[in-house]
């Protein structure tokens, strides 16, 4: 099989789309992976085309057991960890060393969840039917092959926007949000047309104890967040810098003139310098005062995985409330829906 085929991509959106033939399905925490099949061979392959199965021996192994010797499917690896998903697992694996990614798969073996079946069993090519009729074939496909082995699944779907609505608004670990692809449409690959996702975002109450100027060195480009640990320290856990002009202007009032600070009492993101130079990561610290609520995706090892965004100041909550519970429990496991 030539390996010709780029994932389907997703427009970002606030909400799920309802009408027309939406089919729904969880968005996985996970490495993005097409799974090539041909004879003994197997590829796998990420979302930016790069091959994946030096790190994840584990998958290339289960997929060499399934009885069919040829077909493609789009899907997602995870790592199940005591019971949930672990994104840091993933990333772990992506190492050097093969002796260090053999040791971490036989501890934490990886999974594979297909959501497409692109080329079936009898090598034919399903890309232009319509996600209804692939849909269809990757059912009948697990059904098959996916029998006896614990590491393949198939990801459940639902025409139902309700149901989608209550995937998203579950607190499960390892989800993270909702892909609403269109069921009359054809895998349009490498192409955002026909598929749009929908982030499961959460908010926290976080400290403000530091700040980065923005580039321009004028005002405040960004917001360095912390939250207390049970030792009663606060701890650097992420950043905000989407602010806007009104954002960034209020910013200035509330947090510049609490500079000189303690800043983080616990971990801190760097050394601290009052004369930043431009693009050197460095920041400046600000008495522990100002509290912010915002919006991320995940959290973990002590941080947020991403940028969050903001969403309103608390001036109403004391500093001391915002603790690192209220962002490091999940609810059930994801694993559960499949």
């Amino acid at each position: 099989l030539a390996l010709d085929f780029a994932p389907m991509e997703a427009d970002l959106a606030s909400e799920l789309p309802a009408g027309r033939e939406w089919i729904y399905e969880p968005k996985w925490d996970g490495f993005r992976c097409l799974v090539f099949r041909d004879g003994k061979k197997v590829d796998l392959i990420s979302k930016a085309g790069k091959p994946l199965g030096r790190y994840f021996p584990d998958v290339v192994e289960s997929i060499a057991g399934v009885e069919a010797t040829r077909f493609v499917l789009d899907g997602e690896i995870v790592i199940p960890v005591d019971g949930s998903l672990s994104f840091d697992d993933l990333l772990l694996r992506i190492h050097p060393a093969a002796s260090r990614v053999n040791k971490l798969a036989a501890e934490n073996p990886a999974h594979f969840v297909a959501f497409d079946l692109l080329v079936d069993a009898d090598g034919k090519n399903l890309a232009g039917e319509p996600l209804h009729a692939r849909r269809t074939a990757l059912n009948d496909f697990a059904s098959r092959f996916f029998a006896g082995h614990d590491s393949l699944h198939l990801s459940p779907h639902t025409a139902d926007v309700k149901e989608a609505r209550r995937w998203l608004a579950d607190k499960a670990g390892g989800l993270d949000g909702v892909v609403a692809k269109l069921g009359d449409a054809a895998y349009a690959s490498g192409e955002r047309t026909g598929m749009v996702k929908v982030k499961r975002m959460r908010s926290a109450d976080c400290v403000v104890g530091g700040f980065r100027w923005s580039k321009n060195g004028r005002t405040i480009g960004s917001l360095l967040l912390g939250l207390h640990g049970s030792d009663g320290k606060l701890y650097h856990v992420g950043f905000c810098s989407a602010l806007n002009a009104d954002v960034r202007k209020e910013a200035d009032q509330r947090v510049t003139p609490l500079r000189g600070g303690d800043g983080f009492s616990g971990r801190g993101p760097t050394v601290v310098s009052r004369w930043r130079k431009e693009g050197s990561g460095e920041w400046e610290a600000v008495r522990p005062e100002v509290v912010v609520e915002v919006e991320y995706d995940h959290f973990s090892q002590g941080r947020f995985r991403h940028g969050t965004r903001f969403h309103r100041w608390r001036p109403d909550k004391d500093a001391k409330q915002c603790t690192l519970n209220q962002v490091e429990k999940e609810g059930r496991s994801a694993l559960e829906m499949l």
